[in-house]
């Protein structure tokens, strides 16, 4: 049987060297060209000789040493707001952490195609969990527990006990107890030893979901 194919209407852009077909409209070919182009881009912005892509596995060094500097840089203003008496200030290092948090995160969340996903995923999970803790200093519980909720989700195994506890302390402090419960739950039975602080914060959970209980009840 003789292979068959569609011959699509193809246009290359002469400036930008871009693929579109303006003259068929078809989310699935838009989005195949936009991945293409995007790859395209990618390979442009290459240093390396010839343009040629490295090989699969080694990162790239400058963007790891600009995501760990900037990990640290919010840590050291995490870091500084504990050490200050003003409120503004306090304030102000904090929202300075979340935004070089952020800038790491895009870093790390635009690795070239090719390079190693695992690494991608351990980088985002403890920026995220170190961004939940930032917005816990300004009291946001919801952007804190959505944070710590991404990063157990890429790192869920033990290692990451700070993510789980933090999810856990966002939720008590905005009253919802029975989440907060069976989130802790969770976290102690994937964490193993490294639950104690977990285990604690569990502790106090149940006591007040005992007595949001005890007052339904009345």
């Amino acid at each position: 049987m003789d292979d068959t194919f569609t011959l699509l209407p193809l246009h290359l852009d002469p400036t930008s060297k871009a693929i579109s077909c303006p003259s068929l409209s078809s989310a699935p070919i838009a989005t195949e060209l936009a991945l293409l182009n995007a790859t395209h881009r990618s390979l442009l912005t290459l240093d390396t000789p010839h343009s040629v892509p490295p090989p699969p596995l080694p990162l790239n060094p400058k963007r790891s040493a600009a995501i760990q500097k900037m990990r640290e840089q919010g840590n050291a203003s995490l870091a500084r707001k504990g050490g200050t008496a003003s409120a503004a200030n306090a304030q102000a290092y904090t929202q300075e952490a979340i935004k070089l948090y952020s800038y790491a995160l895009e870093m790390a969340l635009t690795r070239l195609p090719w390079e190693p996903a695992s690494i991608v995923r351990d980088e985002v999970a403890i920026l995220m969990s170190n961004r939940a803790q930032a917005h816990m200093g300004l009291q946001s519980w919801p952007e804190g527990a959505a944070d710590a909720e991404t990063s157990v989700e890429l790192k869920p195994a033990p290692g990451n006990g700070k993510a789980w506890w933090r999810r856990g302390k966002c939720l008590a402090e905005m009253g919802r107890w029975e989440e907060a419960a069976e989130w802790i739950a969770r976290g102690i039975e994937t964490g193993g030893d490294e639950s104690a602080e977990l285990k604690a914060l569990g502790v106090e959970v149940q006591a007040q979901l005992a007595k949001q209980r005890e007052r339904e009840t009345r």
